[in-house]
């Protein structure tokens, strides 16, 4: 090292860390575990390096740039969005969208917000698993919306109480009459488990018949639903959410099937295309803008330090309600 600065490199390599690890320690940030911090200050101390007070002054300079990551085609996530920029703009922050879509995947949608140095990071889109979701908070505070965790993964999450609210959905059909109800449900997507379980549950605490059928969210699949059903329909579907039911009454109404006269159609979500009036969908209401406020205040909290070292992660479950409309009616003869 005579004859030259030691740089951070050089100590990174002493240590038997990465450049970003070295980096990490020195500005005394989170993620690197203690015994790589030792390893990190002791390489610093026998190689005599001293970080550049300039260069660290511009990168401590903060962004205040909040990530949101989304599915494009998911329209209660646009009203998710109409909640989360005024919530992050009180707080001083901006927000940069990472949109999910068949051809983009998650992963790629994060990493493009962390090299737009994001802050920190809320999830609508979710879809790591916990060992995945832990690593990612490693690196900045994270917020995990709409999915149902069981705290491994050690970040908050805001959710809606999804079991309840098809539980009532059935309720609400059961007390007109229906008997036979079909669920179409979301696959794979966030919050589709508890959903399911929640239909399976309800139906068997009324004694009847369980029938689910595969979907993804959309209006393609809830089409494809009644395809599948027909000509033997039951007298009632409850769809996954509100896209895979605009998809379902489409379908129905092609072939001349009153609604709800002859099929009763219930969504989830009360996203804004449930209450445009040619659809007048019943669904179950989240509470979109208590959802957004609630999310971007625990991840800037955390982000801003004011609750950065708290143990346990925060997980508030909401209570969803549903809202009758034009859609369900007492089963026809």
């Amino acid at each position: 090292m005579t004859g030259r600065r030691p740089t951070l490199k050089d100590v990174a390599a002493r240590a038997g860390v990465s450049r970003a690890t070295a980096s990490l320690v020195i500005r005394e940030e989170r993620g690197p575990s203690e015994a790589s911090r030792e390893r990190v200050r002791a390489a610093a101390a026998e190689l005599g390096y001293v970080p550049d007070p300039t260069a660290q002054v511009l990168r401590r300079r903060r962004s205040r740039l909040l990530g949101v990551v989304f599915t494009a085609r998911d329209a209660f996530h646009a009203d998710l969005l109409d909640g989360i920029y005024p919530a992050a703009e009180e707080r001083g922050y901006t927000v940069v969208l990472g949109a999910v879509s068949p051809v983009r995947r998650q992963e790629r949608a994060v990493e493009a917000l962390l090299a737009s140095r994001c802050e920190a990071l809320v999830l609508l889109a979710g879809r790591y698993g916990s060992a995945e979701l832990k690593g990612l908070a490693a690196r900045l505070p994270v917020v995990d919306v709409g999915r149902v965790g069981d705290g491994s993964a050690h970040v908050d999450a805001v959710e809606s109480a999804d079991d309840e609210g098809v539980a009532a959905a059935v309720d609400h059909l059961v007390g007109l009459g229906h008997r036979a109800i079909v669920h179409v449900d979301g696959g794979d997507q966030p919050g589709a488990d508890e959903r399911r379980q929640g239909y399976r549950d309800a139906m068997r605490r009324h004694g009847l018949d369980v029938r689910v059928l595969p979907g993804d969210n959309t209006e393609v699949s809830g089409a494809a639903a009644v395809a599948e059903l027909l000509p033997d329909l039951p007298t009632a579907i409850l769809a996954n959410n509100d896209q895979c039911a605009v998809g379902v009454l489409d379908a129905l109404r092609r072939q001349g099937i009153d609604v709800p006269g002859r099929v009763s159609v219930v969504g989830y979500d009360d996203s804004q295309l449930s209450r445009l009036a040619h659809v007048d969908l019943t669904t179950v209401a989240q509470d979109s803008a208590e959802i957004a406020r609630l999310a971007v205040g625990c991840v800037l909290e955390r982000a801003d330090g004011a609750d950065a070292d708290a143990v346990e992660p925060r997980r508030i479950r909401l209570r969803p309600r549903l809202v009758v409309r034009g859609t369900t009616g007492p089963p026809g003869e």
